[in-house]
């Protein structure tokens, strides 16, 4: 990850893995099985896209600009309709090959979207996912995770990052999900990659993307089974785990970069990222 402190939380350590071979292991259909059940937690927060037309200016903020995010990526972030919207149902994020001038004035050939919780909603420990259909094609690079509500404070990865789902177009039946903090980050992030159930492309279809985050331990779920976790105790001599404090949401689609790289003449446009809900919730 170019600018390794990430204060945007650009993806460094998604980039650092790749290049390095830094992902801990493949968790593809590991796991001891099925989360515990849904009567084990209490809704703390959801937005359920039901209503209007824009994302609910009470839970979502918006990240914008094309300043490459610290990661080579092509797309400037814009809150615009054309890249972000409610429709039937569903939060919509869509990628655009479009010559756009952003705020920050810097000129780029793709367009998307990044919201953020950040200010209106964080939560320390409980579950906490998504129901996602992802974009497909070479450089496309969706993602559904959190950061530390601390970030201005102590910057990254002290303030700690939870990857709940990332996705790249050139690798389309895995997804990864990765924990970053001071210490074991980037190339020493922890990470686990899963593959789709059917072995089809996770463009195909809607799955459930989630966390569970307890005192001492996060585990990573696809469509309901465990495929990955990490615990205090597995952190590096002489690191910290930062895992206890509030974390709010991320959602985007990035347009090329380091890991994923950039589009290629197969990728189409648009592309779209559909959130059928996001839910969060307390044991």
């Amino acid at each position: 990850m170019p600018v390794s402190l990430r204060l945007a939380g650009v993806w460094v350590a998604a980039w650092s893995l790749a290049v390095c071979g830094g992902r801990a292991s493949d968790g593809a259909g590991a796991g001891p099985g099925p989360s515990p059940q849904s009567s084990a937690w209490t809704l703390s927060w959801s937005d359920e896209f039901e209503s209007g037309t824009r994302p609910d200016e009470s839970h979502w903020a918006y990240d914008l600009g094309g300043g490459g995010w610290g990661n080579q990526e092509l797309q400037t972030y814009t809150a615009r309709a054309e890249n972000v919207a409610v429709r039937d149902g569903s939060l919509v994020i869509t990628a655009h090959a479009e010559r756009f001038t952003g705020s920050d004035g810097i000129a780029r050939d793709f367009t998307s979207a990044r919201l953020k919780t950040r200010d209106r909603f964080a939560q320390m420990y409980g579950k906490f996912e998504a129901r996602i259909r992802v974009p497909r094609g070479q450089g496309l690079w969706p993602a559904f995770w959190m950061l530390g509500a601390d970030i201005d404070a102590v910057g990254w990865p002290q303030c700690g990052e939870i990857d709940v789902m990332e996705h790249i177009g050139r690798e389309p039946a895995t997804i990864h999900g990765t924990l970053h903090g001071p210490g074991y980050s980037g190339a020493s992030g922890p990470s686990a990659s899963a593959s789709s159930p059917d072995g089809a492309p996770f463009a195909n279809g809607f799955h459930v993307y989630a966390v569970e985050w307890e005192p001492g331990e996060i585990r990573w779920y696809l469509d309901g089974r465990q495929y990955h976790s990490w615990k205090a105790s597995n952190v590096p001599a002489g690191a910290r785990w930062v895992f206890d404090h509030d974390f709010f949401l991320l959602l985007n689609v990035a347009v090329g970069g380091a890991w994923p790289g950039n589009p290629d003449p197969t990728t189409t446009f648009p592309q779209e990222m559909v959130v059928d809900y996001v839910r969060v919730y307390r044991r």
